[in-house]
């Protein structure tokens, strides 16, 4: 017998002998306590690209390669942007052919502009589809942060918030991996800001009446997948017609050899007798 089955033959003989030995402590796994709901928060007080990837800002391990780039990422914020950065909205989902008259239109119905900049190509000229704006007085900012986020500007429903690059620490702008929200379809979405803010982990209570539970994208998602499969059809017609089907996929899987014709009439017919016995009884 070969030296390795007989050291297999013994390991089995002798189960005790060779017991694994125990870890050393410091390759022991450590169980951290679960979050603590004074410590979880639906918008996020600091940039961390892994919490942003994750729905409930709870993953260890990052999902996709844009994180990765994120967490690998220094981003220094542009020293060259002037202004408050406290009194200055970020506006985005401009329609491109909305114009710098047309914005200071519409956002000084809250308050006094001091400053507004539509971000554009410096090579085309053409708009990027976002602004920033700077007001001269804090009731203004937040004014125009309540009502005038989802309003519809050129045919587009615009979003409102903050801005970011230089008040959230920790910032890494979406070409880098990092920024909030984003579109479904990507498969890139990040979470902890206004649009798309974190979801209640599951081992934390459900408050009612909690605000920030979800962004307006979710629950107009949410509202749009609930009414493309929603059927107006009576249970019972649809518990027929399954049925129905059911039969007729049944007698479909029926196989019946190619000279094994007569089998088949035979049965077909049987299956009619046997039909109006039953109507007849009736």
């Amino acid at each position: 017998m070969p030296d390795g089955l007989i050291d297999v033959a013994i390991r089995f003989a002798f189960p005790r002998v060779f017991q694994r030995e125990p870890l050393p402590a410091s390759r022991v796994p450590v169980a951290y306590p679960p979050p603590n709901m004074s410590d979880w928060m639906p918008i996020a007080k600091e940039y961390d690209p892994l919490k942003a990837g994750s729905i409930d800002g709870t993953d260890e391990d990052p999902h996709d390669r844009a994180v990765w780039r994120a967490m690998l990422a220094r981003y220094v914020p542009n020293k060259g942007v002037t202004g408050d950065p406290l009194l200055t909205l970020f506006v985005a989902r401009l329609n491109l052919q909305t114009k710098e008259e047309k914005l200071k239109e519409v956002f000084s119905r809250y308050g006094d502009i001091r400053r507004l900049r539509l971000v554009r190509d410096l090579v085309t000229g053409f708009s990027k589809g976002y602004a920033f704006i700077e007001y001269k007085e804090e009731r203004a900012l937040l004014k125009a942060y309540r009502d005038a986020d989802g309003l519809v500007i050129d045919q587009h429903e615009i979003f409102v918030d903050y801005e970011l690059e230089r008040t959230l620490r920790g910032w890494i702008p979406r070409r880098l991996g990092g920024g909030l929200g984003g579109k479904k379809e990507s498969g890139q979405l990040r979470f902890g800001g206004r649009d798309r803010p974190f979801r209640k982990p599951i081992n934390l209570p459900v408050v009612k009446n909690e605000p920030h539970r979800e962004g307006k994208r979710e629950r107009r998602e949410r509202s749009r997948s609930r009414d493309r499969h929603w059927d107006p059809r009576p249970r019972e017609r649809d518990h027929d017609r399954g049925r129905e089907k059911r039969w007729q996929e049944r007698e479909m899987a029926r196989v019946w050899p190619e000279n094994d014709r007569e089998r088949e009439r035979e049965f077909r017919e049987d299956r009619v007798k046997g039909r109006d016995k039953r109507d007849r009884s009736k």
